[in-house]
């Protein structure tokens, strides 16, 4: 492993996908994520690569879809309201077969909100916030040194599929400071050659890297090729972790930040003679969805935990589907749930 250090959220981040060899990085300012947008501007020039600050998030997602095209490692980062900016691109991503990596330190909304952490842009990071029929992979750490961790397997999975993958935390992670001990960088020159690049066309045909065609049939085999790639993700790139489940009567539904606070609710539970458990999915899309319907088979309650109105309810419910009761508990407007609010919220379902 590399060094340890002791980094903010946002800072491992960027760190991170320095380390995974991110060669180009284009974002606007926006909090509660300008950290990481300040640690590439203070490290990318320092090696050689691309930082620069876009006048607009239009305009960031719009240069994340040129390095694509060249077949670089690319990054974008905002949050909540500059995500939104972002969609098409993040849409024309998609439909190209482009890897890159998008970046969302989620805050409360809607509209502007403020620069409190939330959860409420779950649905439009799972179901495509974009239009037309496409993913991106999802990946939820709960930890600064996680953060890290799945910043590294962005990278990879993008490439890997050929797809845009988004990291999504929250502004509390963002902020928070824990040691991270992060890996060597990677050979940049040792990464998986990318033939599809449009690098110049001495000596081969051209490659044409388009989401665009005027032929309803041709439009149809290029979605159908995109649902294959996704059915093929769905079966091989599904994370998750289930803490104190064995045994457990009533489980707690959490991602995130949530998830971390969920952790402690477990413990205070069992020291009450509570036979708590915490279901985390990793991944967002794709969403764990046959874990969680076994483990629902076997536990009286799955209790949704979010700093949202209920928007991963909807896929607890899709899983669970009334083998167990399914209760929510959310905090809205970047109000963070407390354990004690929480394990309140366990003992009205208990038992």
């Amino acid at each position: 492993m590399g060094e340890r250090l002791l980094l903010r959220g946002n800072e491992a981040i960027a760190e991170a996908a320095i380390r995974a060899g991110c060669q180009c990085y284009f974002a606007y300012p926006i909090t509660p994520q300008a950290e990481l947008l300040e640690h590439m501007a203070r490290h990318m020039p320092r090696l050689g690569r691309t930082f620069i600050q876009a006048e607009s998030e239009i305009a960031a997602i719009s240069m994340v879809y040129g390095a694509a095209c060249v077949g670089v490692r690319t990054m974008t980062s905002s949050s909540s309201p500059g995500i939104s900016l972002k969609q098409e691109g993040i849409s024309y991503l998609a439909g190209s077969n482009l890897p890159a990596v998008i970046v969302n330190v989620m805050r409360g909304g809607p509209g502007l909100g403020d620069i409190a952490p939330a959860q409420a842009d779950y649905l439009q990071a799972t179901k495509g916030g974009g239009h037309g029929d496409y993913h991106t992979i999802v990946l939820a750490p709960s930890t600064v040194p996680e953060a890290g961790e799945l910043t590294m397997l962005a990278f990879d999975l993008a490439d890997r599929y050929r797809t845009p993958v988004m990291l999504l935390a929250d502004g509390m992670l963002g902020q928070m400071m824990e040691p991270v001990e992060l890996p060597e960088p990677v050979d940049v020159a040792a990464l998986p050659k990318k033939p599809w690049a449009t690098t110049g066309a001495k000596n081969r045909d051209p490659n044409i890297i388009r989401s665009f065609d005027l032929d309803p049939e041709v439009l149809k085999q290029m979605n159908r090729a995109l649902q294959e790639r996704y059915r093929e993700i769905e079966a091989k790139e599904v994370r998750y972790e289930e803490t104190a489940t064995e045994d457990a009567d009533i489980v707690i539904a959490a991602y995130g930040t949530v998830a971390r606070i969920a952790r402690s609710v477990v413990r205070m539970a069992r020291a009450e003679g509570i036979k708590l458990g915490l279901f985390r999915p990793i991944t967002l899309w794709p969403y764990p969805y046959q874990p969680l319907r076994e483990l629902s088979k076997r536990v009286q309650t799955v209790l949704t935990v979010e700093m949202s109105a209920g928007q991963m309810w909807e896929d607890v419910r899709l899983a669970v589907c009334e083998r167990a009761k399914t209760p929510f508990y959310g905090e809205l407007g970047g109000v963070v749930p407390t354990p004690r609010s929480i394990l309140s919220e366990v003992k009205k379902h208990a038992g």
